[in-house]
């Protein structure tokens, strides 16, 4: 059984060692034996999304087990969760902030780039864990069958404990230099989703990619430093000329961004066609990510 992505049938078969004789002499009717069938899919719909609340548990322990491995013979264990992010935060508020004078809409440097490396770091992480996550789990897939999409739906899990030990210091950050957090907040689970989903959309297209062409595996720190620069980290989106905001918000994640920031610590109102932009990119990214990953899931245990 090479093919990976199967769809299941059922039929009866009755082996002749459970034929046994009937009264009269005569075989009796064969008890029906129900085998499952595993075999490949056929076409690009067949999705079917539900299995992956059949196997939520075996979500539960990749995801665990993930977590586990990330922290494993540390000295610091999930302190690097903060450290990161902040020494990059220290690192823009220098040469970014000090240096090249770069606007940060009326906040404190530091805390107008640390809010932005959360969701940020978030991403990249996602993406780096789960572009890579099918290879890492070659010798699971070629064994047994189980929905692949749980494998980089796991990658995309667990870094979200890592963006909760760094909100914690946000907080931090944020009573240190006296911003409280307004009604705004109520925005941030909406912004927090638009992450979740835009780091799931890039994770299917390029774990699926790298099972085939393992020059992915190399790229993908390059694209992840690249897209940094291309969102509004360290600066903010009033920068961009207002003729180049609609293609700019291509960006899923500049969306995420500004509204994140925004929720947070408030500032200036942010542009509403960047987000709704960015936004309508995820939901497409997201679709066409999970249809990729589908149609190209039959040939993993193969190449793989």
């Amino acid at each position: 059984m090479g093919e990976s992505r199967p769809f299941a049938t059922t039929e009866t078969i009755t082996p002749p060692s459970q034929v046994e004789p009937g009264a009269d002499g005569g075989p009796a009717l064969p008890e029906a034996s129900p085998v499952t069938v595993i075999g490949p899919s056929r076409g690009w719909v067949s999705l079917k999304l539900g299995e992956l609340w059949e196997y939520r548990e075996l979500l539960y322990f990749l995801t665990w087990r993930d977590l586990k491995v990330r922290y494993k013979q540390t000295a610091v264990g999930a302190a690097w969760a903060v450290i990161q992010p902040f020494l990059t935060m220290v690192v823009f508020s220098v040469f970014f902030g000090r240096l090249a004078g770069v606007p940060s809409d009326g906040l404190p440097y530091p805390l107008f780039a640390f809010a932005a490396l959360l969701p940020w770091t978030y991403v990249a992480q996602s993406v780096t864990w789960g572009g890579s996550s099918l290879v890492r789990n070659a010798k699971l897939i070629s064994k047994v069958y189980f929905p692949r999409l749980i494998i980089p739906v796991a990658s995309v899990a667990t870094p979200l404990v890592d963006l909760g030990l760094s909100f914690a210091a946000l907080v931090g950050l944020m009573a240190w230099y006296g911003v409280a957090p307004t009604w705004r907040v109520l925005a941030i689970p909406a912004f927090l989703l638009l992450a979740v989903l835009t780091a799931m959309a890039a994770s299917l297209c390029l774990s699926a990619l790298n099972v085939r062409y393992r020059d992915v595996g190399y790229a993908i720190p390059f694209l992840i430093q690249v897209w940094m620069y291309a969102s509004p980290v360290a600066y903010p989106v009033n920068l961009v000329p207002d003729r180049w905001r609609l293609l700019y918000g291509l960006n899923p994640i500049a969306g995420v961004i500004q509204g994140f920031r925004w929720a947070l610590l408030g500032g200036d109102t942010p542009d509403i066609r960047v987000i709704g932009v960015s936004a309508g990119m995820v939901v497409v990214g997201l679709v066409i990510g999970v249809i990729f990953f589908r149609y190209m899931e039959r040939t993993f245990a193969d190449i793989v």
